[in-house]
Protein backbone atom coordinates (compact mmCIF):
# COMPACT_ATOMS: atom_id res chain seq x y z
CA UNK A 1 0.00 0.00 0.00
CA UNK A 2 1.29 3.52 -0.76
CA UNK A 3 2.69 5.76 1.97
CA UNK A 4 2.65 3.01 4.58
CA UNK A 5 -1.15 2.89 4.59
CA UNK A 6 -2.52 0.07 6.69
CA UNK A 7 -5.83 -1.67 6.27
CA UNK A 8 -8.38 -2.04 9.06
CA UNK A 9 -10.52 -5.13 9.71
CA UNK A 10 -13.55 -5.06 7.38
CA UNK A 11 -16.00 -6.20 10.06
CA UNK A 12 -14.81 -4.98 13.50
CA UNK A 13 -16.48 -6.39 16.58
CA UNK A 14 -19.02 -3.75 17.76
CA UNK A 15 -18.25 -4.37 21.43
CA UNK A 16 -14.53 -4.02 20.76
CA UNK A 17 -15.12 -0.81 18.81
CA UNK A 18 -17.27 0.59 21.63
CA UNK A 19 -14.51 -0.16 24.13
CA UNK A 20 -11.90 1.47 21.87
CA UNK A 21 -14.07 4.58 21.63
CA UNK A 22 -14.46 4.66 25.41
CA UNK A 23 -10.71 4.28 25.93
CA UNK A 24 -9.99 7.05 23.45
CA UNK A 25 -12.57 9.30 25.12
CA UNK A 26 -10.97 8.59 28.48
CA UNK A 27 -7.42 9.50 27.46
CA UNK A 28 -8.63 12.58 25.52
CA UNK A 29 -10.54 13.89 28.53
CA UNK A 30 -9.15 16.94 30.28
CA UNK A 31 -6.47 16.30 32.92
CA UNK A 32 -6.21 12.60 32.07
CA UNK A 33 -2.60 11.79 31.28
CA UNK A 34 -1.13 8.34 30.83
CA UNK A 35 -0.60 7.60 34.53
CA UNK A 36 -4.10 8.81 35.44
CA UNK A 37 -5.57 6.72 32.63
CA UNK A 38 -3.96 3.51 33.89
CA UNK A 39 -4.99 4.23 37.48
CA UNK A 40 -8.58 4.83 36.39
CA UNK A 41 -8.61 1.59 34.41
CA UNK A 42 -7.13 -0.34 37.34
CA UNK A 43 -9.63 1.08 39.81
CA UNK A 44 -12.78 0.87 37.70
CA UNK A 45 -12.14 -2.10 35.45
CA UNK A 46 -13.31 -0.57 32.19
CA UNK A 47 -13.07 2.69 30.31
CA UNK A 48 -16.85 3.16 30.44
CA UNK A 49 -16.91 2.86 34.23
CA UNK A 50 -13.93 5.20 34.49
CA UNK A 51 -15.67 7.80 32.32
CA UNK A 52 -18.69 7.65 34.62
CA UNK A 53 -16.51 8.11 37.72
CA UNK A 54 -14.29 10.85 36.29
CA UNK A 55 -16.49 13.92 37.03
CA UNK A 56 -16.75 12.89 40.69
CA UNK A 57 -13.00 12.40 40.95
CA UNK A 58 -12.40 15.80 39.34
CA UNK A 59 -14.83 17.43 41.78
CA UNK A 60 -13.01 15.86 44.73
CA UNK A 61 -9.77 17.34 43.38
CA UNK A 62 -11.33 20.81 43.25
CA UNK A 63 -12.18 20.91 39.53
CA UNK A 64 -15.73 22.19 39.09
CA UNK A 65 -18.05 21.58 36.12
CA UNK A 66 -15.87 18.84 34.66
CA UNK A 67 -16.99 17.11 31.46
CA UNK A 68 -15.44 14.09 29.77
CA UNK A 69 -14.38 14.17 26.14
CA UNK A 70 -17.48 14.10 23.86
CA UNK A 71 -18.03 11.05 21.66
CA UNK A 72 -18.07 13.18 18.52
CA UNK A 73 -14.54 14.41 19.16
CA UNK A 74 -13.00 10.93 19.16
CA UNK A 75 -15.14 9.80 16.23
CA UNK A 76 -13.72 12.73 14.26
CA UNK A 77 -10.19 11.76 15.37
CA UNK A 78 -10.67 8.19 14.17
CA UNK A 79 -11.97 9.42 10.82
CA UNK A 80 -9.02 11.78 10.44
CA UNK A 81 -6.50 9.09 11.37
CA UNK A 82 -7.98 6.68 8.84
CA UNK A 83 -7.84 9.37 6.14
CA UNK A 84 -4.12 9.80 6.90
CA UNK A 85 -3.46 6.09 6.43
CA UNK A 86 -2.60 5.73 10.12
CA UNK A 87 -3.56 2.92 12.45
CA UNK A 88 -4.71 3.22 16.06
CA UNK A 89 -2.89 0.95 18.52
CA UNK A 90 -4.63 0.60 21.88
CA UNK A 91 -2.87 -0.44 25.09
CA UNK A 92 -3.52 -4.10 25.81
CA UNK A 93 -4.36 -5.09 22.23
CA UNK A 94 -2.07 -7.55 20.36
CA UNK A 95 -0.52 -5.00 17.99
CA UNK A 96 0.39 -2.56 20.77
CA UNK A 97 4.20 -2.50 21.47
CA UNK A 98 5.00 -5.14 24.08
CA UNK A 99 8.00 -3.11 25.29
CA UNK A 100 5.65 -0.40 26.56
CA UNK A 101 3.19 -2.63 28.39
CA UNK A 102 5.02 -2.72 31.74
CA UNK A 103 5.87 0.95 32.15
CA UNK A 104 3.53 2.90 34.45
CA UNK A 105 3.06 5.86 32.07
CA UNK A 106 2.70 3.87 28.83
CA UNK A 107 0.73 5.81 26.21
CA UNK A 108 -2.86 4.49 26.27
CA UNK A 109 -3.11 4.86 22.49
CA UNK A 110 -0.67 5.33 19.63
CA UNK A 111 -1.25 6.42 16.06
CA UNK A 112 1.14 4.61 13.71
CA UNK A 113 2.16 4.85 10.07
CA UNK A 114 4.42 2.39 8.29
CA UNK A 115 5.55 -1.05 9.39
CA UNK A 116 4.11 -1.60 12.87
CA UNK A 117 5.91 -4.95 13.17
CA UNK A 118 9.02 -2.90 14.01
CA UNK A 119 7.38 -2.00 17.32
CA UNK A 120 7.83 -5.63 18.41
CA UNK A 121 11.52 -6.02 17.52
CA UNK A 122 14.66 -5.29 19.58
CA UNK A 123 15.37 -1.57 19.51
CA UNK A 124 17.95 0.92 20.75
CA UNK A 125 17.12 4.58 21.33
CA UNK A 126 19.44 7.38 20.31
CA UNK A 127 19.01 10.99 21.40
CA UNK A 128 21.12 14.11 21.58
CA UNK A 129 21.58 17.76 20.77
CA UNK A 130 19.68 19.54 18.03
CA UNK A 131 22.66 21.85 17.45
CA UNK A 132 24.99 18.86 17.25
CA UNK A 133 28.64 19.22 16.35
CA UNK A 134 29.97 17.61 13.18
CA UNK A 135 31.75 15.07 15.39
CA UNK A 136 28.51 14.27 17.20
CA UNK A 137 26.64 13.79 13.93
CA UNK A 138 29.40 11.48 12.66
CA UNK A 139 29.21 9.43 15.85
CA UNK A 140 25.42 9.17 15.63
CA UNK A 141 25.70 7.98 12.04
CA UNK A 142 28.33 5.41 12.97
CA UNK A 143 26.20 4.05 15.79
CA UNK A 144 23.05 4.04 13.65
CA UNK A 145 24.79 2.12 10.87
CA UNK A 146 26.39 -0.41 13.21
CA UNK A 147 23.26 -1.09 15.23
CA UNK A 148 21.11 -1.43 12.11
CA UNK A 149 23.56 -3.88 10.56
CA UNK A 150 23.40 -5.92 13.78
CA UNK A 151 19.62 -6.21 13.48
CA UNK A 152 18.46 -3.53 15.92
CA UNK A 153 15.78 -0.97 15.17
CA UNK A 154 16.97 2.58 15.85
CA UNK A 155 14.45 4.72 17.76
CA UNK A 156 14.64 8.50 17.91
CA UNK A 157 12.50 11.64 17.85
CA UNK A 158 12.86 13.07 14.30
CA UNK A 159 14.44 16.25 15.68
CA UNK A 160 17.31 18.12 14.09
CA UNK A 161 20.89 17.06 14.76
CA UNK A 162 21.50 13.70 16.43
CA UNK A 163 17.96 12.36 15.85
CA UNK A 164 18.12 13.10 12.13
CA UNK A 165 21.56 11.51 11.78
CA UNK A 166 20.42 8.37 13.62
CA UNK A 167 17.32 7.91 11.43
CA UNK A 168 19.20 8.59 8.20
CA UNK A 169 22.00 6.16 9.08
CA UNK A 170 19.55 3.37 9.86
CA UNK A 171 17.80 3.87 6.53
CA UNK A 172 21.12 4.09 4.69
CA UNK A 173 22.10 0.70 6.13
CA UNK A 174 18.79 -0.67 4.80
CA UNK A 175 17.89 -1.18 8.44
CA UNK A 176 14.87 -0.12 10.42
CA UNK A 177 14.00 3.01 12.33
CA UNK A 178 11.11 4.30 14.43
CA UNK A 179 10.36 8.01 14.78
CA UNK A 180 8.39 9.08 17.85
CA UNK A 181 6.51 12.30 17.11
CA UNK A 182 6.04 15.16 19.58
CA UNK A 183 2.87 16.32 17.80
CA UNK A 184 0.22 14.65 15.69
CA UNK A 185 1.19 11.87 13.29
CA UNK A 186 0.64 14.27 10.38
CA UNK A 187 2.58 17.20 11.87
CA UNK A 188 6.22 16.95 10.82
CA UNK A 189 8.48 18.90 13.17
CA UNK A 190 10.80 20.34 12.11
CA UNK A 191 9.24 20.85 8.66
CA UNK A 192 12.65 20.38 7.03
CA UNK A 193 12.43 16.68 7.92
CA UNK A 194 9.37 16.06 5.73
CA UNK A 195 11.42 14.06 3.21
CA UNK A 196 12.96 11.99 6.01
CA UNK A 197 9.50 11.35 7.49
CA UNK A 198 8.27 10.09 4.11
CA UNK A 199 11.28 7.75 3.89
CA UNK A 200 10.50 6.42 7.36
CA UNK A 201 6.87 5.83 6.35
CA UNK A 202 8.14 3.71 3.46
CA UNK A 203 10.89 1.81 5.31
CA UNK A 204 10.22 2.26 9.01
CA UNK A 205 7.50 3.44 11.35
CA UNK A 206 6.30 6.74 12.81
CA UNK A 207 4.18 6.87 15.96
CA UNK A 208 2.43 9.49 18.07
CA UNK A 209 0.26 9.35 21.18
CA UNK A 210 -1.42 12.62 20.22
CA UNK A 211 -4.45 13.19 17.98
CA UNK A 212 -3.76 14.04 14.34
CA UNK A 213 -3.31 17.73 13.64
CA UNK A 214 -1.86 18.59 17.07
CA UNK A 215 1.03 21.05 16.84
CA UNK A 216 3.86 20.12 19.22
CA UNK A 217 4.26 22.26 22.33
CA UNK A 218 7.14 22.40 24.80
CA UNK A 219 5.51 19.96 27.24
CA UNK A 220 5.07 17.34 24.51
CA UNK A 221 8.78 16.74 24.03
CA UNK A 222 9.43 15.12 27.44
CA UNK A 223 6.35 12.96 26.81
CA UNK A 224 7.81 11.88 23.48
CA UNK A 225 11.16 11.14 25.11
CA UNK A 226 9.70 8.67 27.60
CA UNK A 227 8.23 6.67 24.68
CA UNK A 228 11.68 6.55 23.05
CA UNK A 229 13.04 5.20 26.34
CA UNK A 230 10.23 2.70 26.82
CA UNK A 231 10.56 1.18 23.36
CA UNK A 232 14.32 0.72 23.70
CA UNK A 233 16.51 -1.88 25.34
CA UNK A 234 19.09 0.85 25.82
CA UNK A 235 19.21 4.60 25.31
CA UNK A 236 22.38 6.19 23.93
CA UNK A 237 22.94 9.91 24.53
CA UNK A 238 25.37 11.20 21.91
CA UNK A 239 25.54 14.92 22.76
CA UNK A 240 23.53 16.73 25.42
CA UNK A 241 23.83 19.85 27.52
CA UNK A 242 23.58 19.61 31.30
CA UNK A 243 19.92 20.71 31.15
CA UNK A 244 18.34 19.08 28.11
CA UNK A 245 15.50 16.84 27.04
CA UNK A 246 18.00 14.09 26.33
CA UNK A 247 18.67 13.77 30.05
CA UNK A 248 14.93 13.42 30.66
CA UNK A 249 15.05 10.49 28.24
CA UNK A 250 17.97 9.01 30.17
CA UNK A 251 16.17 9.44 33.50
CA UNK A 252 13.05 7.75 32.09
CA UNK A 253 15.20 4.89 30.78
CA UNK A 254 16.64 4.37 34.24
CA UNK A 255 13.17 4.40 35.77
CA UNK A 256 12.08 1.74 33.29
CA UNK A 257 15.09 -0.48 33.96
CA UNK A 258 16.71 0.18 30.58
CA UNK A 259 20.45 0.57 30.03
CA UNK A 260 21.74 4.14 29.73
CA UNK A 261 24.81 4.78 27.61
CA UNK A 262 26.60 7.99 26.66
CA UNK A 263 29.28 9.17 24.27
CA UNK A 264 31.94 11.18 26.12
CA UNK A 265 32.90 14.67 24.98
CA UNK A 266 35.41 17.39 25.62
CA UNK A 267 35.03 18.95 29.10
CA UNK A 268 34.94 22.46 27.60
CA UNK A 269 32.14 21.65 25.14
CA UNK A 270 28.76 22.52 26.69
CA UNK A 271 27.06 20.13 24.27
CA UNK A 272 28.91 17.24 25.92
CA UNK A 273 28.42 18.20 29.56
CA UNK A 274 25.24 16.13 29.96
CA UNK A 275 26.92 13.03 28.54
CA UNK A 276 29.93 13.47 30.81
CA UNK A 277 27.62 13.84 33.81
CA UNK A 278 25.79 10.61 32.86
CA UNK A 279 29.09 8.73 32.57
CA UNK A 280 30.24 10.11 35.92
CA UNK A 281 26.99 8.84 37.44
CA UNK A 282 27.36 5.34 36.03
CA UNK A 283 26.19 5.34 32.40
CA UNK A 284 28.14 3.06 30.07
CA UNK A 285 30.79 4.92 28.09
CA UNK A 286 30.23 4.31 24.36
CA UNK A 287 33.02 4.53 21.77
CA UNK A 288 31.56 2.35 19.02
CA UNK A 289 28.59 0.13 18.11
CA UNK A 290 30.54 -2.83 19.52
CA UNK A 291 30.39 -1.30 23.01
CA UNK A 292 26.59 -1.21 22.77
CA UNK A 293 26.26 -4.71 21.35
CA UNK A 294 28.53 -6.21 23.99
CA UNK A 295 26.59 -4.51 26.78
CA UNK A 296 23.32 -5.89 25.42
CA UNK A 297 24.72 -9.37 24.99
CA UNK A 298 24.05 -9.24 21.24
CA UNK A 299 26.33 -10.59 18.50
CA UNK A 300 28.94 -8.04 17.45
CA UNK A 301 28.83 -9.23 13.85
CA UNK A 302 25.85 -8.83 11.56
CA UNK A 303 23.52 -11.75 12.27
CA UNK A 304 20.25 -12.81 10.61
CA UNK A 305 17.41 -11.45 12.70
CA UNK A 306 15.73 -14.78 13.63
CA UNK A 307 18.90 -15.82 15.48
CA UNK A 308 18.97 -12.76 17.74
CA UNK A 309 18.04 -13.77 21.27
CA UNK A 310 17.90 -11.15 24.00
CA UNK A 311 16.54 -11.32 27.55
CA UNK A 312 13.06 -9.86 28.12
CA UNK A 313 12.82 -6.20 28.97
CA UNK A 314 12.47 -5.31 32.63
CA UNK A 315 9.73 -3.00 33.77
CA UNK A 316 8.54 -1.52 37.05
CA UNK A 317 5.21 -2.35 38.62
CA UNK A 318 2.52 0.21 37.96
CA UNK A 319 1.48 2.20 41.04
CA UNK A 320 -1.66 0.99 42.81
CA UNK A 321 -2.58 3.98 45.01
CA UNK A 322 -6.20 5.17 44.73
CA UNK A 323 -6.60 7.98 42.21
CA UNK A 324 -8.29 10.35 44.67
CA UNK A 325 -5.29 10.01 46.97
CA UNK A 326 -2.95 10.72 44.04
CA UNK A 327 -4.98 13.77 42.98
CA UNK A 328 -4.80 15.11 46.53
CA UNK A 329 -1.02 14.61 46.65
CA UNK A 330 -0.62 16.43 43.30
CA UNK A 331 -2.65 19.32 44.68
CA UNK A 332 -0.51 19.43 47.86
CA UNK A 333 2.71 19.40 45.81
CA UNK A 334 1.56 22.23 43.56
CA UNK A 335 0.27 24.28 46.49
CA UNK A 336 3.61 23.93 48.26
CA UNK A 337 5.72 24.83 45.23
CA UNK A 338 6.03 28.27 43.69
CA UNK A 339 8.32 30.13 41.29
CA UNK A 340 11.06 30.14 43.92
CA UNK A 341 12.89 26.78 43.89
CA UNK A 342 12.41 24.36 46.79
CA UNK A 343 14.63 21.40 47.63
CA UNK A 344 13.03 18.02 46.94
CA UNK A 345 13.98 16.65 50.36
CA UNK A 346 12.39 19.72 52.01
CA UNK A 347 9.19 19.11 50.03
CA UNK A 348 9.24 15.50 51.20
CA UNK A 349 9.48 16.62 54.83
CA UNK A 350 6.80 19.29 54.40
CA UNK A 351 4.34 16.77 52.97
CA UNK A 352 5.41 13.94 55.31
CA UNK A 353 5.80 11.45 52.45
CA UNK A 354 8.54 9.02 51.50
CA UNK A 355 10.79 9.33 48.48
CA UNK A 356 9.08 6.29 46.94
CA UNK A 357 5.70 8.02 47.27
CA UNK A 358 6.88 11.38 45.98
CA UNK A 359 9.20 10.48 43.10
CA UNK A 360 6.64 9.04 40.63
CA UNK A 361 4.26 11.96 41.20
CA UNK A 362 7.03 14.49 40.60
CA UNK A 363 7.85 12.74 37.32
CA UNK A 364 4.18 12.83 36.31
CA UNK A 365 3.90 16.55 37.08
CA UNK A 366 7.18 17.23 35.27
CA UNK A 367 6.00 15.38 32.15
CA UNK A 368 2.73 17.35 32.34
CA UNK A 369 4.77 20.56 32.31
CA UNK A 370 3.47 21.67 35.72
CA UNK A 371 6.78 21.62 37.58
CA UNK A 372 10.41 21.99 36.54
CA UNK A 373 13.61 20.56 37.96
CA UNK A 374 16.57 22.82 38.57
CA UNK A 375 20.22 22.13 39.47
CA UNK A 376 20.91 20.97 43.01
CA UNK A 377 17.76 18.88 43.42
CA UNK A 378 15.48 21.93 43.40
CA UNK A 379 11.88 22.05 42.17
CA UNK A 380 9.72 24.94 41.02
CA UNK A 381 6.13 25.27 39.90
CA UNK A 382 5.61 26.29 36.29
CA UNK A 383 3.14 29.15 36.09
Amino acid sequence: MPDGQLSTPPHPNPRTEDDRLDRLRLVRSRRVGAVTYHRLMAEHGSARAALAALPGIAKAAGVAEYEVCPLGVVQAELKQGKALGARLLVHGEPDYPAALLDIPDAPPVLWARGDISLLHRPAVGMVGARNASSLGVRMARRLGLGLSEAGFTVVSGLARGIDTAAHEAALEAEGRTIAVMAGGIDVIYPAENATLAAAIDANGCRISEHPPGLEPQARHFPLRNRIVAGLSRAVIVVEAAAKSGSLITARAALDYGRDVMAVPGHPFDARASGCNILIRDGALLVRSPQDVLEALGAPTEATPEPEMRLPPLPGPTAPQRPLKEVALLHSMILNRLGPSPLAEDQLMRDLNVTSAQLAPELLTLELDGRISRQPGGLLARVS
